[in-house]
C-alpha cells in the first residue's frame, strides 16, 4: 500500500509564531541547520514535492539545505503580472538560481486572476517558453473558486492546479469542480488544508472575517472530539482521501512540525461523514477571503 507520505507535499514557512528558535532569532547557520533537518526528515518519510514562493529567504535556505541526492521535486510560483511578464520570467530563473536547480517540477502563476485579463495570454505564453527551454517540467496555476478554475484548465490545458480545499471549505470537491479539472487532465495539488489556521484557533482569535461563525466553528470542534479527532488528523484525513488530489500541501515550520504532520496523515482514517463537518456556504467564502492565523502545530509529539 503507499505511504501517505506519498502524496504530502510540503511548504516551509518562517514566520517567528511558528519557528521562533529554527529560522528567525537564530544565526544564519543554525537556520541553514533546521532547513537541512526538516528536509532530511521530509526525505526519510518519502515526501516527494516541496512548494515554494518568491520571497522572503526560504529559497536561499532551500538551495543551502537539500539532501544529496536530493528526492524533491520543487514547484515555483510566479511573481505578481503587475510587476512586468520580464520581470516574470527573470524572478522564476532566479527562483532557480536561489536553490541551486537546474529546472523545476512545476511553474505555477501566483494568481490565476492574472490569466484572466488582457495580458493573460502573454502571460501564459511567457510560461511554456520557459517549460519548452526545460527550465520547467510542468506550467500551471494557483486559484480559487472565484477564479473559475475548470472553465480556465479546459481554455489552457494546464499541467498542474494549485487549489484549496479542507474540512471546513468542501466545495471545490462537492461542487465538482476537482473532477472537472481531473477530467481537463490537470494534476491538482491541494492547498489551505489546515483552512489558513482556522483549525487550530480559539474563538477569540478568529479575524473579524469569521466572527460571525464562530458557534459553526466551536460546533465542528465538538463533533471532531466526540469522534476523538484532532483537527490536524481529520483535516489530513480529509485531504488525502481526495480521490482527484495528487498532492496535498502542508505548511511546515520545523522537523517537528513535519513530524506531527506525518504522525496525522499515517493515522487510521476515521469512520466519519465528513460533509457534516462543513461550514455552509456564507462561512466557507468568509473562510477564503480571511487573513491566515498565525498559528503553530503542536509538535509534542
Amino acid at each position: 500500500m503507499p505511504s501517505p507520505a506519498d502524496r504530502l507535499a510540503i511548504a516551509a514557512v518562517t514566520e517567528p509564531e511558528r519557528a521562533p528558535d529554527a529560522f528567525m532569532t537564530a544565526p544564519v547557520g543554525a537556520r541553514e541547520d533546521a532547513m537541512r533537518h526538516l528536509l532530511q526528515t521530509a526525505a526519510d518519510a518519502g515526501v516527494g514535492v516541496v512548494a515554494t514562493r518568491p520571497e522572503g529567504d526560504v529559497e536561499r535556505l532551500l538551495g543551502q539545505a537539500w539532501p544529496f541526492p536530493s528526492p524533491f521535486r520543487v514547484t515555483v510560483r510566479t511573481v505578481a503580472l503587475a510587476d512586468g511578464l520580464d520581470r516574470i520570467e527573470a524572478r522564476a530563473r532566479r527562483s532557480l538560481e536561489r536553490m541551486g536547480l537546474p529546472r523545476g517540477e512545476a511553474l505555477l502563476v501566483s494568481n490565476a486572476a492574472d490569466l484572466a485579463g488582457a495580458e493573460g495570454r502573454a502571460l501564459w505564453d511567457r510560461l511554456r517558453s520557459l517549460k519548452d527551454r526545460g527550465l520547467f517540467r510542468k506550467i500551471g496555476f494557483c486559484a480559487t473558486l472565484d477564479d473559475g478554475p475548470a472553465l480556465l484548465a479546459r481554455r489552457l490545458q494546464p499541467d498542474l492546479v494549485q487549489i484549496p480545499c479542507n474540512l471546513l471549505d468542501q466545495r471545490a470537491s462537492t461542487e465538482g469542480v476537482l473532477a472537472e479539472l481531473k477530467a481537463a487532465g490537470a494534476e491538482i495539488h491541494i492547498a489551505h488544508v489546515f483552512a489558513q489556521g482556522v483549525l487550530f484557533a480559539a474563538g477569540e482569535s478568529l479575524p473579524p472575517e469569521l466572527a460571525g461563525h464562530a458557534l459553526a466553528l466551536s460546533r465542528v470542534r465538538r463533533r471532531l472530539a466526540e469522534s476523538r479527532l484532532d483537527p490536524m488528523q481529520a483535516a489530513l484525513a480529509f485531504a488525502l482521501n481526495l480521490p482527484e488530489a495528487s498532492a496535498v500541501v502542508a505548511s511546515v515550520a520545523s522537523a517537528a512540525e513535519l513530524r506531527a504532520v506525518l504522525a496525522a496523515a499515517h493515522a487510521p482514517a476515521p469512520a466519519i461523514d465528513w460533509s457534516a463537518l462543513a461550514l455552509e456556504t456564507p462561512a466557507a467564502r468568509s473562510l477564503g477571503q480571511a487573513a491566515d492565523i498565525r498559528y503553530r502545530i503542536n509538535s509534542a509529539a
